[in-house]
C-alpha cells in the first residue's frame, strides 16, 4: 500500500504505462497496412457468419451435421461462380465494343476537331497517328513510367490482397466458435451475457450491411440498363452489370464504372454520350444522397446523416477503402456506444 501511495512511484507507473502506450500505437502504425487486411477479413468473416450458420445447420447428413469448413466452402464456391459467369458475360461483348470503338477512334477524332474548328477553336487538324505522336513525346517521360509502374504494382498488390483477405476470413470462420468463446472469456462472468448479445448484434448489422450492398448493386443495376437500353446504347446489359459492380465501391466505383458506357455510347453518337453521361451523372447524385442513407438506414440501423458521416470521414482517411469500411465500422461503433451509454438507446 505505501508503494502505491508513493509519489515516485506513481510517476514511473505512469511513465512506463506512456511509453508502453507509445510503443504500442507505433508499432501499430508500422503495421498498419497488416492491420487494416485483418480488419477487413474480420468483417467479411462476421457478415459471412450467419450465412454460414444457417447452411451449416440446415445441410444433414442423416443425423450428423456437415462440417463448417463444408459451409463455408460453399459461400466461396458460389462466389467463385458468380464472379466467373459475370466475366464469361462481361469479357467477349467487351472486348468486340473495343474493338469497334478502336476503329471508330480516327472518326471520332475527325468529327471532333471538325466541331471545335466550326466553332472559331483555333486548332490544326491532325490524325490520329499524329496524334499519338504528339501525345507520346509530350507525355512519356520518366515520371509517367513510374507512375504506370506503380499502378501495376498497386494491381498486383490489391489482388494480393484480396486473395489473403479471402483465406484469412475462411479460417477466422473456421475457428470463429473458439475464437468468440475466447473474446467472450476476457470478460468478467457479470457481463458475459450482455458482451455476447453485443456480439451478436454486431454480426447481424454487418451480415445486413453486405444484404444492403448487393441490394444497392441490384438497384443500380436495374436502372442502369434499362436508361441505356432507352437511349439506345448496344450492350446495355453489360454495361448495367458493370454499373451494379461498380456500385460495391463507394465514391469512385460509379464514376469508373460510367467511363464504358460513355465509350460505348460514343460510337453512337457524341449526343447518345453525352446524355449517357448525364444518366450516370443523375443516378449517382440520387445514389449518393438519397439510395445509400435510406438503404443502410433500414439494413444497418443507424440514421442516415450517420453513414453520410462515416463515408465522408472514412474516405478522408482510407480513401476508397475508407469508404467501403465506412458503414460497418459506424454499425459496430454504433452498437458499442449503445452498451455504454443506455440511456440513449431506442430499443
Amino acid at each position: 500500500m505505501a508503494a502505491r501511495s508513493d509519489p515516485r512511484a506513481l510517476i514511473r507507473y505512469a511513465l512506463a504505462g506512456l511509453a508502453l502506450t507509445v510503443t504500442l500505437m507505433w508499432a501499430a502504425y508500422l503495421v498498419r497496412s497488416a492491420l487494416l487486411l485483418i480488419y477487413i477479413a474480420a468483417l467479411v468473416a462476421i457478415g459471412l457468419s450467419p450465412v454460414v450458420t444457417r447452411l451449416e445447420r440446415r445441410r444433414l447428413i442423416g443425423r450428423r451435421r456437415l462440417p463448417r469448413w463444408f459451409a463455408i466452402m460453399e459461400v466461396y464456391l458460389l462466389m467463385i461462380v458468380v464472379i466467373t459467369a459475370t466475366a464469361i458475360l462481361v469479357l467477349p461483348p467487351l472486348v468486340d465494343q473495343a474493338n469497334t470503338f478502336r476503329t471508330a477512334i480516327p472518326d471520332l477524332l475527325h468529327r471532333g476537331q471538325v466541331w471545335l474548328i466550326e466553332r472559331g477553336v483555333p486548332i490544326k487538324e491532325m490524325s490520329l497517328p499524329e496524334a499519338l505522336q504528339q501525345a507520346t513525346t509530350a507525355g512519356v517521360d520518366s515520371d509517367t513510367v513510374y507512375t504506370l509502374f506503380g499502378a501495376l504494382w498497386g494491381f498486383i498488390g490489391g489482388l494480393f490482397g484480396f486473395v489473403t483477405i479471402l483465406i484469412l476470413a475462411f479460417y477466422l470462420l473456421l475457428d470463429s466458435r473458439k475464437t468468440f468463446r475466447a473474446f467472450i472469456a476476457l470478460f468478467p462472468e457479470s457481463e458475459r451475457e450482455r458482451v455476447e448479445d453485443a456480439s451478436r448484434r454486431i454480426a447481424g448489422k454487418v451480415s445486413a450491411w453486405l444484404a444492403g450492398q448487393l441490394f444497392l448493386g441490384a438497384i443500380i443495376g436495374t436502372t442502369a440498363a434499362i436508361g441505356l437500353a432507352l437511349l439506345g446504347v448496344p450492350y446495355f446489359y453489360v454495361l448495367a452489370l458493370i454499373a451494379a459492380f461498380g456500385e460495391m465501391i463507394p465514391v469512385v466505383g460509379p464514376i469508373l464504372s460510367a467511363i464504358p458506357a460513355v465509350g460505348v455510347a460514343l460510337t453512337v453518337s457524341p449526343g447518345t454520350a453525352l446524355l449517357v453521361a448525364l444518366f450516370f451523372l443523375a443516378q449517382q447524385q440520387i445514389e449518393n444522397h438519397i439510395l445509400v442513407p435510406r438503404v443502410m438506414q433500414r439494413q444497418v440501423g443507424i440514421s442516415a446523416g450517420i453513414v453520410i458521416i462515416a463515408l465522408l470521414i472514412g474516405g478522408s482517411l482510407l480513401g476508397i477503402v475508407g469508404a467501403i469500411l465506412a458503414v460497418p465500422t459506424a454499425a459496430i461503433v454504433h452498437v458499442v456506444f449503445r452498451e455504454f451509454m443506455p440511456a440513449v438507446s431506442d430499443d
